[in-house]
């Protein structure tokens, strides 16, 4: 489950912002640089992100990550359980209270 909330959280940041560098991406993420890495080799290999560098300027090399059809669906379905999760512990709380 842990896993699944990195993921979604690292696709809807490149979701917003392809071109953000790893750096970017870790920092903004609360992430270390290796557990970013971790995170985008275990979406590329299931297929969900696709990772293309471009050149900024001749120096440096950046990358590009775009979410596949499939990493749409998988950051939508991610969303879904992520709002039902809310949900439900609203809910928790919200009859916990009414006892009190």
């Amino acid at each position: 489950m842990k896993n699944d909330q990195d993921h979604f959280e690292v696709l809807r940041k490149i979701d917003k912002n392809p071109e953000s560098s790893q750096r970017e991406l870790a920092e903004s993420l609360g992430f270390s640089l290796g557990k970013l890495n971790y995170c985008l080799k275990a979406l590329k290999n299931k297929g969900l992100v696709k990772i293309k560098n471009f050149s900024v300027n001749p120096k440096k090399i950046n990358y590009i990550y775009i979410l596949t059809p499939q990493g749409i669906a998988r950051k939508t379905s991610l969303t879904i359980k992520f709002m039902q999760r809310k949900m439900k512990e609203y809910d928790e709380l919200k009859a916990e209270l009414k006892k009190k």
